[in-house]
């Protein structure tokens, strides 16, 4: 099959390879296709662009032993000879990088599973950054059910007497409020018409009073947090 009149399976592939689930032989293949193929250099970016900020939103995972084993059975750290004095440091040396790349693919696979899991559709999907580029919010949009499913980041909650709301903002006309969020966890709200599509701008967060912005058709408070819609797979 030739993967470049193929759209899909170039689509599925970059996906593969971000999330880590490309392996083998087909990993390297890819990677080889990289090196002369600029726009699926590009399709793959997109896909880390798409992936990498689900991090934000998955709980720490603690690798089982038997990952340390393996990587320890791959370094040949547990055959060395005893005289060879550095296999203790070599250990030391490998073990966080060996995390760090294990820990990445985890958390990232725990994450796109816990939302197919909880999200029946999943249409597009939104990560909302502050001005230093840290993700706090997780949108994702479920046209079939016609709701918004938005997670909020560990730590992002305002002063006690203001609340968060998210707003969609469009390329004309006024923002349109899509409801007042919890100060932690998760929450589901309606997906309203006008939400999604083309003459979408952005989706942002503003602080507002307790019971939301006084004004119905714009935030009254600061805008804090603001994305754009990517579809998702």
């Amino acid at each position: 099959m030739n993967y470049r009149e193929n759209a899909t399976l170039r689509d599925k592939l970059a996906g593969e390879y971000v999330l880590g689930t490309l392996r083998g032989g087909a990993r390297r293949r890819f990677e080889g296709w990289l090196h002369d193929d600029a726009a699926l250099r590009a399709l793959t970016e997109d896909w880390r662009a798409r992936l990498n900020p689900l991090g934000e939103f998955a709980p720490a995972v603690t690798p089982p032993g038997r990952v340390w084993r393996a990587i320890e059975r791959r370094l040949r750290l547990n055959t060395a000879p005893a005289w060879q004095f550095w296999r203790h440091d070599a250990r030391g040396f490998w073990r966080p990088l060996g995390l760090a790349a294990l820990a990445a693919t985890l958390v990232l696979a725990f994450a796109l599973v816990q939302w197919r899991s909880n999200t029946p559709t999943l249409d597009y999907v939104a990560t909302l950054s502050d001005d230093k580029a840290q993700a706090a919010l997780l949108v994702t949009a479920d046209r079939r059910h016609g709701a918004l499913n938005v997670r909020l980041a560990d730590g992002v909650a305002p002063a006690a007497d203001r609340v968060l709301q998210l707003w969609v903002v469009p390329k004309a006309g006024a923002p349109r409020s899509l409801g007042v969020l919890p100060r932690s966890g998760a929450v589901r709200l309606a997906l309203p018409a006008g939400a999604l599509g083309a003459d979408v701008a952005l989706l942002a967060v503003s602080v507002e009073p307790l019971g939301g912005s006084p004004n119905p058709n714009a935030p009254s408070g600061p805008i804090i947090y603001k994305g754009s819609w990517v579809q998702a797979m």
